[in-house]
């Protein structure tokens, strides 16, 4: 995608996005039962570095915190403004949380490393949200926002 809100190869944006993002909600986080895998993980490390992390667990239909938290079923009720939406979602399974993703109105969607899928990005980018796919947020947060 050529569109400049689709900021996965414009580092400065990436940065600034990284560095004041406060608010972030985790779409297919786990639960601390799955503390090894990169969609606990990552969110703990940003919740260790001050960032508000708001649970979207996909799966999980009985836990209703996760890292101390209020679990949301769907982005769009999650109260306030929502900096980031952080998706741990298989590249395919992204189509199926559209519409949630635009009746949430992020600021930006950022699809973890291995995540790709350029029709919901472009769909995105339409509705005035920033889009980053391919990327983990955990790497360029410490990159970005001086934690190591």
């Amino acid at each position: 995608m050529n569109d400049v809100r689709d900021i996965s190869h414009d580092e400065a944006r990436v940065a600034e996005l990284v560095r004041s993002a406060k608010r972030v909600a985790v779409l297919g986080i786990k639960t601390e039962a799955q503390a090894d895998q990169p969609a606990f993980y990552v969110p703990s490390y940003l919740k260790s570095a001050g960032v508000e992390v708001i649970p979207v667990p996909v799966y999980y239909p009985d836990v209703k915190t996760i890292l101390g938290h209020q679990v949301y079923r769907r982005v769009a009720d999650v109260p306030g403004p929502i900096d980031i939406v952080d998706v741990f979602r298989r590249s395919q399974d992204v189509t199926g949380h559209l519409d949630d993703l635009l009746a949430a109105r992020p600021r930006a969607v950022w699809l973890q490393s291995g995540i790709q899928n350029d029709p919901v990005a472009e769909r995105l980018v339409e509705a005035g949200i920033l889009v980053i796919q391919n990327r983990c947020l955990m790497v360029d947060h410490r990159r970005y926002a001086g934690r190591g």
